[in-house]
């Protein structure tokens, strides 16, 4: 491989790489943010708020064009997954580059 090739291939890497590691950092602020609001769904959902919520929702108590995926015991469960599944491939990623830095 030539050269100019080299630094040209060496060049355009690092512009992508610099790029990707600006949107995580944008990313990854954004979701440190957010970690409150997942607590407070967590607390919610184990909550008898939750369940009066659920019952008056059932009983049709609630107005029929309020938004409520809130009430769905799976939107929250798998926003908590996703929540905690993420967080384990931070860490093996993290762990992953550690070593190797």
């Amino acid at each position: 491989m030539g050269q100019l090739i080299r630094i040209r291939e060496m060049e355009q890497r690092l512009d992508e790489a610099t790029a990707a590691v600006k949107r995580l950092e944008e990313a990854l602020d954004s979701y440190e943010a957010i970690q409150n609001d997942i607590n407070i769904l967590a607390t919610y959902l184990n909550s008898d708020e939750w369940r009066q919520d659920l019952s008056d929702d059932e009983h049709g108590f609630l107005p029929p064009d309020l938004k409520r995926g809130i009430l769905s015991e799976d939107g929250i469960w798998n926003l908590l997954t996703d929540n905690t599944d993420l967080a384990q491939r931070m860490q093996t990623l993290s762990n992953q580059l550690l070593q190797k830095h």
